[in-house]
């Protein structure tokens, strides 16, 4: 504990606070993360279209930028991951549960249930409901992570700044972040962290609850996901004690392995042909309306702008809410890739891994509900994959393969938490000791259990939103320090003087 820095503390103590209301007041927790809630997206959903936007702008300016030559790291250095391993643990870190979550659900719910466009059950809301899910799962999810993730690896790797948020931002601030208001923006990071991570372990303890009620008869309530997140406590830090370098590589890729497996099983007994023209279709009206979903607010509509207030404007504030951890992960396994390659792989890649998984899990539950061969859209978020795979054949054990994917996911992002949070709390120790990580780990597991406890999945999306908001502005301040910190190294390089065909060369280094 000698390494903990006053920030830990701090963080602590809030969150204390926070999990001792939820337990001896959970109504009123609700109630007050409902308000504040309906109060910033009514008045700042403009806000977070606008922002997330802006983010998407600035990692295709450094995509095609001279600057994308600069290494996160010395000129020479070398990556410390391969490539396949760097991949598996961004999209583990990335997406993790929500994946498996919202697969199913999310594309039978805005054909069914809630349309984006209004109108539920046609051909057109098969169309909208792919485009609108590619849209939040795809480029600004990972523009997010990107911005965060880029700015914590550049500064620290290349300009020898402690791997914290608030070292970003030492070229609009000054020595000002090495003071109370430096510790304040890592105290509003490490709280968001810790509710974003917390959020997302509490749809993976619903969705596991779930699929035992599903499959087994087993009671889904609070009793149970408590017993469930004491067992997936005990593993996650079991395997945060192993270091970086072997729980969450081991476990990234084991992820990825199961995940691959229960993909193809999908694609292979569902609809191919069609999921594959679909993915096609939805590819092509992704890009092309990519603009007009980007800044749609609905402002005479208000049906529609309901709708985004809950699908879209929830979206962003979970990356938002995720961006700390997941982006100082990532920025912590990317030591040693240029900027380029750095976007490449961290915005396009995990991008059209998503919609390929999406456009399969969702084609499948769709056409399952339009045959009338289930209904999919009839039972909660968290059943509907289970749902669908009662459809094919080995239905029982790809259920249970689903379950075990989940609980992989959940161990690897609380375990990816632990480490990150101890690294935010430990002055940016790239080696957090593991006394700080099993706090952590307890709060993570505290703070998912009260979120359910207090109001289930509708409580984990009020707090992420609140949450999102403040840290919000620190990326945009960290986005501007980045621009401006790379636009003086550039100058001192002269790498703003690169021929065309050498930047041509240099992408086709990148993605050799």
């Amino acid at each position: 504990m000698k390494k903990v820095s006053g920030v830990f503390f701090s963080s602590i103590a809030i969150m204390i606070v926070l999990v001792t209301f939820g337990i001896t007041m959970p109504n009123a927790l609700e109630q007050v993360t409902g308000n504040m809630q309906a109060f910033i997206t009514a008045k700042f959903g403009w806000y977070y279209l606008l922002v997330v936007g802006f983010f998407v702008v600035v990692c295709f300016y450094l995509l095609f930028s001279p600057v994308g030559r600069i290494k996160l790291g010395k000129q020479d250095e070398q990556p410390e991951f391969s490539r396949p391993t760097w991949i598996a643990m961004i999209f583990s870190a990335g997406v993790g549960i929500g994946l498996i979550f919202y697969g199913t659900a999310e594309p039978i719910s805005h054909y069914a249930i809630s349309s984006p466009t209004g109108v539920t059950g046609t051909d057109q809301a098969v169309k909208d409901a792919m485009r609108y899910t590619f849209f939040h799962w795809g480029i600004h999810a990972w523009a997010i992570y990107g911005i965060v993730g880029l700015a914590v690896a550049y500064f620290t790797f290349r300009k020898g700044e402690l791997m914290l948020i608030s070292k970003t931002l030492r070229p609009l601030l000054g020595d000002r972040v090495d003071g109370l208001l430096g510790k304040t923006i890592d105290v509003v990071a490490v709280v968001s962290t810790v509710i974003g991570v917390a959020t997302t372990l509490g749809f993976g303890t619903a969705q596991i609850n779930s699929g035992l009620s599903y499959l087994f008869g087993i009671p889904s309530n609070f009793g149970v996901q408590v017993v469930i997140v004491v067992v997936l406590t005990v593993l996650f830090s079991l395997s945060a004690l192993t270091g970086l370098k072997k729980g969450i590589k081991i476990l990234s890729n084991t992820n990825m392995g199961l995940t691959a497996l229960l993909f193809i099983c999908v694609l292979i007994f569902g609809p191919t042909m069609f999921t594959l023209n679909l993915f096609t279709d939805s590819l092509g009206s992704y890009v092309q309306t990519f603009v007009n979903m980007s800044l749609r607010m609905a402002p005479m509509n208000e049906e529609g702008r309901a709708w985004i207030n809950g699908w879209t404007i929830f979206y962003w504030s979970w990356w938002i809410a995720w961006s700390p951890f997941v982006g100082i992960f990532i920025a912590r396994v990317s030591r040693g890739r240029t900027i380029r390659e750095f976007v490449v792989y961290v915005l396009l890649v995990p991008s059209l891994i998503g919609f390929i998984w999406f456009s399969t899990f969702g084609s499948a539950a769709i056409v399952a509900e339009r045959t009338g061969a289930a209904v999919i859209s009839a039972l909660p978020l968290e059943a509907s994959l289970f749902g669908l795979l009662e459809q094919y054949p080995f239905g029982l054990a790809l259920s249970i393969l689903t379950i075990l994917i989940i609980i992989t996911f959940f161990v690897t992002s609380a375990d990816s938490g632990t480490f990150v949070l101890g690294m935010m709390t430990s002055n940016g120790s790239l080696s957090p000791s593991n006394t700080v990580k099993m706090i952590w780990g307890v709060f993570l597991s505290a703070t998912a259990l009260v979120l359910l406890y207090s109001g289930g999945l509708q409580a984990l999306q009020n707090t992420m939103i609140i949450v999102a908001f403040p840290f919000s502005m620190i990326i945009a301040l960290m986005t501007f320090s980045l621009i401006k910190a790379l636009n003086v190294e550039a100058k001192e390089l002269g790498i703003g003087q690169l021929k065309k065909k050498e930047t041509k060369k240099e992408a086709r280094e990148v993605l050799r």
